[in-house]
């Protein structure tokens, strides 16, 4: 026996301006799963509710088409634009942090960005991850800890930042040496660790593609402010993708990838002490940066 739509599916069947994301909605089947249907719905709802709210033209939309056809070819093993988009629109950040709500003073997360590489080599606390031997140097250390101040020993801490000239290892590859400025340290007995580096300093995300061009039309800044990335894991505890941002540099508030949080921001200390300089291994002077991660339990 053939099935007669019912009223509402004829209301649905054929376009409508009025009710476009309906009409869209009401093209699945009954089989679709049911969180892709959820999500896309969504995002279709808010898609035409803002074409219709900004009147896009037909060369608009085109326009957006051919951006994001670019977007697409200008990617390749190591360079992904699409990841760029979505961090320069601030989504990257969003998706992050309504999925890493944790109580107050546990150290925050923030986003992974494009150029971390596992296996990173081990290094001895104390040890330095500078091999290019550029920049002012720098002490980091701190503990791991609970969110009752009690230590996480043998937690791993994997750091990667940029050289003095705003590069990455892996963008300098006939540059830079192979890991440099990279290394996985392990908490000590009382949460401890601690490293040499040099101070970072800001740069630009990659600008020379469709994502830069957007920037430039919106007048934005491309440039990320000086951080140090780190991933914090420990047995039984939740992981933790995080920067600690510099608390002199220019960028803070305008870091074209939105990923400063005011709880990352740390206090450097510049310290003009030839004695401590030796004690440590540092030339002197030398910057100091004390910094402790808080960890949650797994839920």
């Amino acid at each position: 026996m053939t099935e007669h739509p019912t009223r509402s599916d004829q209301d649905l069947a054929y376009f409508d301006e009025r009710r476009s994301a309906e009409v869209v909605a009401a093209r699945n089947g009954a089989a679709a799963d049911a969180r892709t249907a959820e999500v896309l719905g969504t995002l279709v709802r808010h898609l035409h509710a803002g074409i219709r709210e900004a009147a896009v033209t037909p060369e608009e939309w085109l326009a957006a088409i051919q951006f994001l056809t670019r977007t697409g070819q200008i990617c390749t093993d190591w360079r992904q634009e699409f990841i760029l988009l979505s961090d320069i629109l601030g989504v990257s950040m969003l998706v992050d942090a309504i999925n890493h709500h944790r109580p107050d003073g546990a150290t925050e997360n923030t986003v992974l960005g494009p150029f971390y590489v596992p296996d990173a080599p081990r290094y001895a606390n104390g040890e330095n991850i500078c091999l290019d031997g550029k920049g002012e140097p720098m002490l980091v250390r701190g503990r791991v800890i609970d969110g009752e101040g009690r230590p996480v020993p043998g937690a791993t801490l994997d750091v990667w930042a940029t050289n003095d000239d705003g590069f990455y290892d892996v963008q300098q590859q006939d540059v830079q040496p192979a890991n440099n400025l990279r290394g996985v340290f392990t908490a000590e007995a009382d949460g401890g660790y601690w490293f040499r580096t040099v101070k970072p300093r800001f740069y630009p995300i990659p600008d020379d593609g469709p994502v830069g061009e957007l920037l430039r039309a919106l007048d934005r800044s491309v440039n990320r402010p000086a951080h140090l990335h780190f991933i914090v894991t420990a047995p039984g505890y939740d992981r933790v993708v995080t920067h600690i941002f510099m608390p002199d540099c220019d960028y803070l508030p305008t870091d074209a990838v939105f990923g400063v949080k005011s709880s990352l921001i740390a206090q450097t200390e510049h310290v003009d002490d030839a004695a401590e300089a030796k004690r440590v291994g540092l030339p002197n002077p030398f910057w100091r940066v004390d910094w402790d991660f808080v960890l949650v339990p797994t839920a």
